[in-house]
């Protein structure tokens, strides 16, 4: 994988750049939809790529136990099995493990838990994390980590990143003691631990930078902390980080983080926001989030958007659409998911230009301002 930077914003860490994989170009900043089980929901390969979408995720514990990495191998990859021909990135489970399973024991040697499907027992370390991902042949691979929940205490934030280092050691070395399985190279990515405080960050981002061969990943946010934590975490990250280098803010978030991450110097992002809000009848406009279900919208027939970048916006009126929703058709959620993965994307691609025109700054501080009374962005 190679990372080329095009242009610098002056003002902030802003920059727009090319990440080159063998199975095609990611323009950054981008936004990767979620397709954690080996699909963006009710999406087809195909509509992805009109909406513009670049790169998609999948994740290593939730294919490992649906449908299970023989018959993913089988398939000839993920890439394969799921008919995507674009870079993917697939996430280590670690988040996951921690967040959905019972665990039964977190110990150095790795985690021994309980599926959250049906109980069974598992244990994953950083080597069957990245077996895992040898199987689905996804173009970023994940470090393995602990990501501790964000009121975690001091304790438990030394002992995260102390692992999270050991363990991104033992993935390289299985890495390079086991090649890849397709005919396509797989880049490593370290994730940054710490928490919001800055020396355990400083610690984790001395260890790992070091022994990374390309992007970096900064997890352990948006997992509890306060807002503005996070971003003062983001700041100093970025303070630290070298510049050269793709930086991957993992599960952030709603347009406004999105905004400003990318001032702060973050290129890459993920978010499940756009999928499950809208099949949550939530849908982000140019006018702010419209709760489609609300009953106000009973006999409106504006259009959804009158200035969405998708004809969806503009077809659909808010009175049919909630429709769709009250009679529970498929069609609406896909509306719905269609509009938010449009305006995630466009807005990235947006960011791309005023980035390159040199009108970042001035623009995302008027955007920014303009959302501050928008509810739900």
């Amino acid at each position: 994988m190679k990372y080329s930077i095009t242009h610098f914003d002056k003002k902030t860490s802003a920059r727009t750049g090319i990440i080159t994989t063998d199975h095609g170009n990611i323009q950054t900043p981008v936004f990767m939809p979620v397709g954690t089980i080996g699909a963006v929901k009710t999406f087809s390969p195909h509509e992805l790529e009109g909406l513009g979408a670049d790169i998609i995720l999948g994740n290593t514990y939730h294919l490992y136990l649906r449908p299970g990495t023989d018959i993913i191998h089988e398939a000839g990859g993920l890439h394969t099995f799921s008919n995507w021909t674009k870079p993917m990135l697939t996430d280590s489970g670690g988040f996951q493990v921690f967040s959905l399973a019972n665990l039964n024991k977190i110990t150095d040697e790795g985690v021994e838990f309980q599926s959250h499907l049906d109980g069974s027992s598992h244990n994953l370390t950083p080597e069957k994390s990245m077996e895992i991902q040898r199987f689905l042949g996804s173009d970023i691979i994940m470090a393995f980590d602990h990501c501790p929940p964000g009121k975690a205490d001091n304790k438990e934030v030394i002992k995260a990143v102390k692992r999270t280092s050991d363990w991104f050691k033992r993935c390289k070395i299985y890495l390079r003691n086991n090649p890849s399985l397709y005919s396509h190279d797989q880049t490593l990515f370290p994730i940054i631990q710490g928490g919001v405080d800055e020396e355990m960050r400083r610690i984790s981002i001395e260890g790992l930078v070091e022994q990374a061969d390309s992007g970096i990943a900064i997890g352990g946010l948006a997992v509890g902390e306060e807002k503005n934590a996070m971003f003062d975490t983001i700041d100093f990250c970025d303070s630290l980080l070298p510049k050269d280098r793709p930086r991957y803010l993992m599960g952030v978030g709603k347009p406004t983080d999105i905004v400003r991450a990318i001032r702060l110097g973050v290129d890459m992002f993920d978010c499940v926001m756009p999928t499950r809000n809208g099949r949550n009848g939530q849908i982000f406009t140019s006018d702010g989030t419209v709760n489609i279900t609300n009953r106000k919208y009973k006999n409106d027939h504006s259009p959804i958007d009158e200035n969405s970048t998708h004809a969806y916006g503009r077809m659909f009126t808010k009175s049919y659409v909630r429709h769709l929703f009250n009679v529970k058709e498929i069609l609406g959620l896909r509306i719905a998911s269609t509009l938010n993965i449009s305006y995630y994307i466009s807005l990235t691609k947006k960011i791309q230009e005023t980035i390159q025109s040199g009108e970042f700054d001035a623009w995302s501080n008027s955007w920014l301002s303009d959302m501050k009374l928008k509810k739900g962005m």
